[in-house]
């Protein structure tokens, strides 16, 4: 029979052990894990809880624009490249590799570190055929200092592959700004080309019900049939509804925009009506300056470049494996001792104490390593130096793609130009003899499709020269330098 004080710690230790079991268990049964088939989407409410609770609170700025003002290109862009979350993003990394850099730069000076240590010893001690009891405390204060006096450039290998990398770094923040302005360009003329579209789109609207009109008119006078008042209402029920279609995708490019300035798509957003802007004609610049100018200034091409100095930079630290390195450390120590043994009184004595090591490290042998690092250090840069090739000949497949885009979008506004003027008159003409009873209905729905097409027509042909101006702009890289020749 245990005692009771021995039964009652019994009693304790089985109701921690249950207790921890049982913890045990609801990890095991509320812990994440693999969904059991993979028939039916897998969900933890507790968890996605959590992390709805945390999305909401991650900071995100907010853009307030006003809602009474009409924005022009240039102040959207400006917008864009403050809000956006990609420049951001390109300059967090840009700033991590300044620090990348800093860290590398360290390793040319000496490093120092102090060290504060306490220690306290009770045991006996055997003297002749007694134990005498013995106490001693120890303090000490060790200061090391070590430094690598030469290394054979490994060191500044690693530096120099930190500048390139910072550099490259900072070339794709500038890739960045580049990005988000063409994506501001691109919205803003789509916005444009989707609101010109709306207003060709409410004229169409309104020369389908002037027909319908007119032929109701006639039908009352016994002029015209049934038919073709059954005709001009079909044409006004289809304008109506290409006009909804032509509101919705404005809908959408209103939100695309504000999208691209880093901001709500609900966001109100006035620009300029696009027959404010003016639409260039010509473009004064040859396409192999273009190319020229766009393999000097594109920052992915230069990027690149960037990381081919990284390459090489790696192979002289690769190299730098091969030769012995020299390290100098210091290390004075300043103790204090305190003794106890009994029955003799507290003794106490204190020192400077340490010394100096000089260590030379050569590697003899590594079963390659040192060879195959440097082999790869090589093809790294080899790759590099590919990719720089290739993203050269695309780029300038790019410009003269976006080039020959301008000069047909140039030429194709001209053709609109020309097409609404005489498909305007044509209507006009068409309508007018209608009424006179000289021409029939065919001739007037067909002219006021012609129009209708020709309105559209007008609208996209010069929403596309504005497009491809900035497309080159973006392809050239002219968008993000000091004096962009983006209209």
């Amino acid at each position: 029979m245990l005692p009771p004080v021995r039964q009652s710690t019994m009693r304790i230790l089985a109701s921690t052990a249950i207790l921890v079991a049982s913890f045990l268990c609801s990890t095991c049964a509320f812990g994440q894990s693999a969904p059991s088939s993979p028939n039916h989407p897998w969900h933890a409410p507790t968890a996605e809880q959590k992390l709805e609770v945390d999305a909401k609170g991650v900071p995100h700025p907010e853009l307030r624009l006003d809602s009474t003002k009409t924005y022009s290109l240039s102040e959207l862009v400006d917008l864009a490249e403050s809000h956006n979350p990609q420049t951001r993003l390109a300059w967090e990394r840009a700033r991590a590799q300044a620090a990348a850099l800093g860290i590398a730069r360290s390793e040319l000076y000496p490093t120092l570190v102090a060290i504060a240590l306490s220690q306290t010893v009770r045991q006996e001690i055997l003297f002749g055929n007694q134990f005498y009891r013995q106490v001693v405390q120890d303090f000490g204060v060790v200061v090391e200092l070590n430094y690598t006096v030469f290394d054979f450039g490994a060191r500044r290998g690693r530096i120099d592959a930190a500048k390139a990398e910072t550099l490259a770094a900072n070339l794709a923040f500038n890739d960045a700004h580049r990005s988000v302005i063409h994506q501001v360009q691109r919205s803003y003329y789509q916005l444009l080309n989707a609101s010109g579209q709306e207003g060709a789109a409410r004229a169409n609207l309104a020369n389908a019900q002037a027909v319908q009109q007119a032929a109701e008119d006639r039908l009352e006078n016994g002029l015209a049939t049934l038919p073709d008042v059954l005709e001009a209402r079909s044409a006004t029920a289809q304008a109506e509804y290409e006009l909804q279609a032509v509101l919705g995708a404005e809908e959408i490019a209103r939100g695309d925009l504000a999208t691209s300035l880093g901001t709500s798509p609900t966001t109100t957003i006035h620009v300029q009506a696009l027959n404010d802007l003016t639409i260039p004609d010509v473009i004064g610049d040859q396409v192999d300056a273009a190319i020229d100018r766009a393999l000097a200034q594109r920052p992915d091409l230069l990027q690149q470049v960037a990381q081919i100095r990284s390459a090489n930079a790696r192979i002289k630290e690769a190299h730098a494996a091969y030769y012995p390195s020299l390290q100098v450390t210091a290390a004075p120590t300043g103790q204090a001792l305190f003794g106890l043994q009994k029955p003799s009184p507290w003794a106490y004595t204190g020192d400077l104490a340490g010394g100096i090591e000089i260590n030379l490290n050569w590697t003899i042998f590594d079963g390659g390593a040192r060879r195959n690092n440097l082999a790869r250090a090589k093809a790294d840069e080899h790759a590099a130096e590919a990719r720089a090739n290739e993203t050269r000949d695309q780029i300038a497949n790019e410009v003269w793609a976006a080039y020959s885009n301008l000069n047909t979008a140039f030429r194709q506004h001209q053709s609109a130009q020309a097409l609404l003027e005489a498909s305007s008159k044509s209507y006009e003409a068409a309508l007018e003899s209608y009424n006179y009873g000289l021409r029939n209905f065919l001739d007037v729905t067909a002219a006021q499709r012609t129009l209708a097409q020709a309105r559209s027509t007008d609208v996209l042909a010069r929403t596309q020269v504005l497009t491809a101006l900035v497309e080159l702009a973006f392809r050239t890289g002219d968008s993000v330098q000091a004096k962009p020749t983006v209209p």
